[in-house]
């Protein structure tokens, strides 16, 4: 038997140095997905949100409601965005996700002040996803007692001493005890669908191709749309296999509610799985292996789990990364399942999501038509 030789293993050291420079796809991706990884977790990744849209409902304008707004703005948690005057306007912002906060202000609130009496401050919170909503609540809760300090009389500072002056109601609305499966268990439908939708597909063009059956396929009188939906439909029918298991799993283990409508949860669903289908379709006319289209699948599935809003707050993220988010089909559809299951949203009131989801599908199938003539030549 042969020594074992160090110049062979040189030999195949540099060969294979030599294959991995041709294969640049491949290369790239041993690069940017470290790269990409570091630059989300250092720089996108905020688990404490600040400066939350909040909407303002103050029955009772004065000085002292002017306090206490200065003062909530200057905790840096809210954000002033609206001025409403009822509580259906507050509904329906809540409903579509306008706003994370209200806080209302009553009428009585001043003259309860000035008597002495026990003032209350109302804060509506959408409790839907509880790491972003806990610390802006604990901060409106230790509100200082000596912020109206200079607005009270000596009297009422006398009789109300040494409590705080005012109380704050907090109304978690969604998700009142805060139960984190409520929103973690939603959210795993886009982040199953977003997997499995993309990586089947490219696996399953690519995988035609390595083995020759697509010469067949492409010697057939098909035109590429005919050939795009041939290709994406059965595995629609199996994302709706996939979502019907989460669903029951979800129920039945979880206890989470279902407080909106199936069947406009399976438009969401359509118009998301297909937009999912037609990326892997674009991937596998790129990739020139099984490898290769693995490796880009999860370089469209990092960003899609870490900016989405699924594992953290998509209000905490600095502006870029929302910017790269907002293009991602999973963060539309993460509020789309969300809204649908714990707030009983309807489709009309989540166009706001729907229609960039409708507009992403259309960009993936034009792209992947174009890339699938291409590779007819």
């Amino acid at each position: 038997m042969d020594r074992i030789s160090l110049a062979r293993i040189v030999a195949v050291f540099l060969k294979e140095l030599v294959q991995m420079r041709r294969d640049r796809l491949t290369f790239g991706m041993i690069i940017g997905i470290p790269v990409m990884q570091l630059i989300l977790f250092g720089y996108a990744i905020n688990s404490d949100p600040k400066h939350l849209p909040t909407a303002l409902n103050v029955q009772d304008p004065g000085v002292h409601s002017r306090t206490i707004v200065r003062a909530l703005e200057n905790s840096g948690y809210f954000r002033i965005e609206r001025q409403i005057r009822s509580e259906a306007e507050i509904d329906a912002l809540m409903t579509s996700g306008a706003v994370a906060f209200a806080v209302t202000i009553p009428t009585d609130f001043s003259r309860k002040l000035a008597r002495g009496e026990r003032a209350q401050i109302l804060i509506d919170a959408d409790a839907s996803d509880p790491a972003a909503a806990a610390n802006a609540v604990a901060a409106a809760a230790q509100l200082s007692p000596t912020i109206l300090k200079r607005d009270l009389p000596a009297a009422s500072q006398a009789a109300v001493a040494p409590a705080q002056p005012f109380e704050i109601i907090v109304h978690r609305r969604y998700n009142p005890e805060g139960i984190s499966a409520y929103n973690v268990v939603p959210g795993l439908i886009g982040v199953i669908l977003t997997m499995t939708m993309v990586l089947i597909t490219a696996l399953a063009v690519t995988r035609e191709v390595e083995r020759g059956t697509m010469e067949n396929l492409l010697a057939m009188p098909l035109r590429p749309f005919e050939v795009l939906a041939g290709k994406i439909l059965p595995y629609i029918v199996v994302g709706y296999l996939q979502v019907t298991i989460v669903l029951i799993a979800a129920r039945v283990l979880f206890e989470v509610p279902m407080f909106g409508s199936y069947l406009d949860l399976s438009v969401g669903l359509a118009v998301f799985i297909a937009a999912n289908l037609s990326v892997g379709f674009t991937i596998s006319t790129i990739a020139q292996n099984q490898l290769q289209a693995m490796q880009m699948t999860f370089f469209f599935f990092l960003p899609s789990i870490l900016l989405s809003g699924f594992m953290f707050p998509f209000r905490g993220m600095p502006e870029w990364a929302q910017w790269i988010g907002e293009i991602l089909p999973n963060t539309h559809f993460m509020r789309i399942v969300r809204a649908i299951m714990l707030k009983g949203s309807g489709l009309a009131d989540l166009v706001h999501d729907l229609w960039p989801l409708v507009a992403f599908l259309l960009a993936a199938v034009t792209v992947a038509l174009l890339r699938y003539r291409r590779t007819l030549d």
